[in-house]
């Protein structure tokens, strides 16, 4: 049976929880709110089920409560920050507000941020830049971790990687997010726990089989995800992790060379103007145009219809704001806790 709640009760549940926690409270909600975004669109490994482990860092000290990430260069258009382990999602908002107020002067404003505490689901932020014309790309990796392995290897190296692009069109804006590997840790945490597969063979065991077993990253020595593309096309995710790593760690010039321990992340993040270019209202039109023509493109019989990247998303968040939002199974008994330790009211399911 599905359990719904409120999308402002949640909101106001997740403020109330990183308040409590020593969060301020206009960061707070700025942390709930995209949380509570993600599962509005249905990602629900990235939105409150990041919760607990937040409050657990936040409790002992791997994510920072509060303070200004410190400036490590500023060339206008090229910003670097070193972000403390703040909260992540905090971070990428701020360097958001900080790029879209200078890019009419630049064009295109680029923030990279080192040691940043884990920054959650990618899409979430698209939106706000799309709603504004702007196009943002957005990417980040983790130098504390490795769970990805190089094609062609099953040993795990790095991370899967993610890579977010906001399109604005003529009608709702194009919300890329996908990993440069065939799944995420955050997904195969889940099944382990579950006792369930993936729905594929997108893993890779240490005797260099693909495997849809989630446990083979926990063998000694360990299996690791395999890059987009799997066992035989993987050198295209492959490519896209390096590219990924070079924008984030290399661009901030710390990452897994540093010998990091900490859990957090490595961010690039882009706005760009299109009327510093062609012009908004022309980019609009195009991307509006290539949009309209593939979700009417021609499929074969019984078929669905194309369907635009964020779509999907879009789609759920409506109904989840007219409906209630469907929380996974153990993200509330797993929230119940905190909130009992922190003193906060958890909010009661829709009937």
């Amino acid at each position: 049976m599905t359990v719904r709640y409120d999308a402002d009760a949640l909101l106001r549940f997740g403020a109330d929880l990183f308040a409590a926690a020593g969060v301020p409270r206009e960061r707070a909600e700025i942390v709930a709110g995209f949380l509570v975004e993600a599962d509005l669109m249905g990602h629900d490994t990235h939105g409150l089920n990041l919760a607990p482990g937040y409050l657990a860092a936040l409790g002992d000290g791997r994510m920072t409560p509060d303070g200004e990430p410190d400036v490590i260069a500023d060339r206008g258009a090229a910003i670097t920050w070193d972000g403390k382990y703040l909260s992540g999602v905090w971070l990428v908002w701020h360097a958001m507000q900080t790029a879209m107020e200078r890019v009419s002067d630049y064009g295109t404003v680029t923030v990279v941020i080192r040691s940043s505490h884990h920054i959650a689901c990618l899409a979430t932020f698209l939106p706000v830049a799309t709603e504004r014309g702007l196009v943002m790309l957005l990417a980040s990796s983790d130098p504390a971790t490795a769970g990805v392995a190089p094609h062609g290897s099953y040993q795990p190296v790095y991370t899967p990687n993610p890579i977010a692009v906001g399109i604005p069109t003529t009608g709702d804006p194009v919300l890329i997010d996908i990993s440069a590997s065939t799944t995420t840790l955050g997904l195969a945490g889940r099944l382990q726990g579950s006792g369930e597969r993936m729905d594929g063979p997108w893993l890779i065991d240490n005797a260099g089989k693909a495997s849809d077993d989630p446990n083979v990253l926990k063998t000694d020595p360990p299996g690791a995800i395999m890059p987009l593309g799997g066992i035989d096309r993987g050198h295209k995710g492959f490519g896209l992790g390096l590219m990924v790593e070079a924008l984030t760690s290399g661009l901030g010039g710390f990452g897994r060379a540093a010998g990091v321990n900490r859990w957090g992340a490595s961010v690039f993040l882009q706005i760009i103007d299109p009327g510093a270019f062609g012009g908004g209202e022309a980019f609009a039109q195009e991307t509006g145009w290539l949009s309209e023509a593939c979700r009417s493109a021609a499929v074969a019989p019984g078929n669905p219809s194309v369907r635009m990247p964020g779509d999907g998303a879009l789609k759920r968040k409506r109904a989840a704001l007219a409906n209630g939002v469907p929380l996974y199974f153990g993200i509330m008994p797993a929230l119940r806790p905190w909130a009992e330790q922190l003193g906060v009211e958890t909010p009661q399911p829709l009937a």
